[in-house]
């Protein structure tokens, strides 16, 4: 069993090995770039990891975990235009650095790319791992849609929220243990508890995720500290701020969004949610979200020696700091 430092240098590897050609030079430069500047490798590994707990090897998942990550980043390519971010794990964004047309045709490189990947696997297999694919990339999509509609609507809920990042986010975690577990021919009571277990913990990664936004080191972070407040972001931060307010604090987050000084938005927005213990009540959702993961997890009928792998990164993901 490898630690996870060495799953990612395998997939840090293989990346550049994705043949990738020089020419036309702004289109495959910018992806070289991107996939180069580093990141958690989460959803690739949990890939490998699916496939070694259910008995094949992680070499034989290894195209479908390049996939994986390849689409993840043709995400992010596109997410950053569509947040105009300037930055990407503490680097400018392949928008900022080239221009939006650029990242634009890139980002769709990168989505063909995935499927050469995906398609490197047995005959038989294949079915099943494009169908979950699929029906994944298309809710990702939907996952996006839903967040952009809640930037026009004052309206949102909690569960509305959700379901958003359960699109956005988690179905591609459980989409990435489940084809490792197609990948190892597991059954399909295990299939669907491994996606469970991902999809539940993808909604706590990305709670956390939204909790980190605000409070987290801006040294470590990798991006600007308080983006979603200064994008206006709907995120449970916020909704769980707007169900707990006065109504004069109401007013003033009403007046925040509307700041020009982007430091004083961010810091009093902070300020007010501490008042309203906001980020503690979203750790207890995130915590929820982590129960029923494991509870899942629980389900399988393995040895618990050959979960601990899957346990280790679901807990580092729960305890990270950027």
């Amino acid at each position: 069993m490898k630690d996870l430092q060495q799953y990612t240098g395998v997939i840090d590897s293989e990346l550049t090995k994705i043949g990738l050609p020089n020419s036309p030079v702004r289109l495959y430069d910018p992806l070289r770039y991107f996939l180069q500047i580093g990141g958690k490798r989460i959803r690739p590994i949990l890939t490998l990891l699916s496939a070694e707990l259910f008995g094949a090897s992680s070499e034989k998942a290894l195209p479908q975990a390049l996939c994986i990550e390849v689409f993840h980043n043709f995400t992010l390519i596109h997410d950053d235009i569509m947040d105009q971010s300037p930055l990407r794990r503490n680097q400018q964004t392949v928008h900022e650095k080239w221009n939006r047309d650029v990242a634009i045709l890139s980002g769709d490189v990168l989505m063909i790319k995935a499927y050469q990947l995906l398609g490197d696997i047995e005959a038989k297999l294949l079915p099943p791992v494009f169908d979950l694919f699929n029906n994944t990339a298309i809710e990702v999509c939907e996952g996006q849609q839903m967040d952009m509609d809640f930037e026009e609507r004052s309206d949102v809920s909690i569960d509305e929220y959700i379901e958003m990042i359960r699109l956005k986010t988690s179905v591609l975690l459980g989409c990435a243990l489940e084809i490792g577990a197609i990948v190892a021919e597991a059954s399909d009571k295990n299939r669907k508890e491994i996606y469970t277990f991902g999809q539940h913990i993808g909604i706590a990664f990305q709670i956390q995720d939204d909790i980190l936004d605000l409070y987290a080191d801006p040294d470590q972070f990798g991006k600007q500290v308080g983006g979603d407040v200064i994008a206006n972001k709907k995120t449970i931060l916020h909704l769980t701020a707007i169900k707990h307010a006065t109504k004069e604090q109401l007013e003033v987050m009403k007046q925040l969004q509307n700041a020009q000084d982007l430091v004083f938005k961010v810091d009093r927005t902070r300020r007010l949610f501490n008042q309203l213990e906001v980020r503690s009540i979203c750790e207890a959702r995130m915590q929820e979200h982590y129960g029923i993961a494991m509870a899942s997890l629980a389900k399988i009928n393995i040895d618990e020696s050959k979960k601990e792998a899957l346990i280790g990164l679901a807990a580092f993901l729960m305890n990270r700091e950027v």
